[in-house]
């Protein structure tokens, strides 16, 4: 958690803001606003849209499992760092599937594979399955590591930029179908 703190104590000294001021509140908080994604902000937000995935970003977006009925539950509205793209669709890291605080745990590990220290535009996740096997000690993405199906996805994608994942990662939108969040993380927690 620290590693979040530090990240938004820069990005407050970057915007010019002091840290625990009502300034620094208000900044938090628009950013915040800004991420809040709904059916509507998928159709406004142009900006952010996109129309495909690339491999080490991070996107919301609405997901009809194709395996509904089989399934105990499903995340109707995801929050993916796709690792691998396939023709019909592609396997990501659906952070919602862990708690909050283990998503930021998960994110502090990742940062080894990040193209550059910047947290800007220019920066992503060097991912692949391999890599994430291979190290070890990223015990949370076994929860996480989800396929996805672009027939199934009900929207475009809105993109979050590199500087905002840690805020994304700790927004309470996962929006399971069939289960609980908590009883979601508390299966997934199982697995690690």
């Amino acid at each position: 958690m620290a590693y979040l703190l530090d990240r938004i104590n820069q990005q407050l000294t970057k915007e010019g803001y002091q840290p625990r001021t009502r300034q620094a509140r208000d900044w938090l908080l628009n950013k915040i606003s800004k991420l809040k994604p709904s059916r509507q902000s998928l159709l406004i937000d142009r900006g952010r849209l996109v129309d495909d995935t690339l491999i080490g970003h991070m996107y919301f977006y609405f997901y009809e499992a194709k395996t509904k009925d089989k399934l105990p539950y499903y995340d109707r509205f995801p929050l993916v760092l796709p690792i691998e793209q396939y023709q019909n669709g592609f396997l990501g890291l659906n952070l919602h599937y862990i708690n909050p605080k283990q998503r930021i745990v998960l994110l502090d590990k990742l940062s080894e594979f990040a193209t550059n220290s910047k947290y800007d535009k220019t920066t992503r996740l060097r991912l692949t399955y391999d890599s994430l096997r291979a190290a070890g000690k990223i015990y949370e993405q076994s929860a996480c590591l989800k396929r996805y199906l672009y027939s199934n996805i009900e929207s475009r994608f809105l993109k979050i930029e590199a500087d905002e994942w840690d805020i994304a990662a700790l927004l309470p939108f996962e929006s399971f179908i069939g289960a609980s969040s908590s009883k979601v993380w508390s299966e997934s927690r199982k697995k690690f």
